[in-house]
């Protein structure tokens, strides 16, 4: 789309539904014909619904996962978890820099930077390489301050209820 501002949006808090917001913009870019990457840190399981459905439904997009299908120990990520993050941000620096994209999802890549797995200045510097007409998402917990300074848009989701706590588990297409 000609002169399009694009924009940094930040997706945080420890509500549910993080991801799901930036799969849906994921969603309507296409629907605009627009080139849609996604890569999803600490993610590393091809049975997820969103992966199933942009393979399947989503032409314009691609998504990568850079993680192992397990959790990563906080302060303790195995030499693999921290090989794949830093795959993962050379990925997101050729990606952003190339232009060909019109948004590009950097999914849970917060939470990566908290765990240890990314330098905080890693994702200020993609933000700083970003083009004018990408739009650029960062979605996870705990986004910290100087990037939630360089967003033009934060959305902080706050768990109010969640069914877990009933003792409802994780089922398709609501957690994954």
């Amino acid at each position: 789309m000609e002169n399009k501002k694009g924009l940094v949006l930040v997706y945080t808090g420890n509500g549910k539904g993080k991801t799901t917001a930036a799969l849906g913009l994921a969603l309507r870019a296409v629907g605009h014909d627009e080139k849609v990457y996604i890569i999803q840190f600490m993610k590393g399981n091809e049975k997820y619904g969103e992966v199933q459905a942009v393979r399947k439904y989503l032409p314009n997009a691609e998504l990568v996962q850079k993680g192992l299908d397990k959790f990563v120990k906080k302060g303790k990520p195995s030499e693999e978890d921290l090989k794949l993050a830093k795959e993962g941000i050379d990925l997101a620096k050729d990606v952003i820099s190339s232009g060909e994209y019109d948004l590009v999802i950097l999914d849970e890549i917060n939470v990566a930077v908290d765990y240890g797995l990314i330098k905080e200045e890693d994702v200020l510097d993609l933000i700083s390489i970003k083009p004018e007409h990408v739009t650029l998402v960062l979605t996870g917990r705990y986004a910290p301050e100087k990037i939630l300074e360089a967003a033009d848009m934060v959305s902080e989701v706050r768990e109010i209820k969640h069914h877990y706590k009933q003792g409802i588990k994780a089922q398709p297409g609501i957690e994954y």
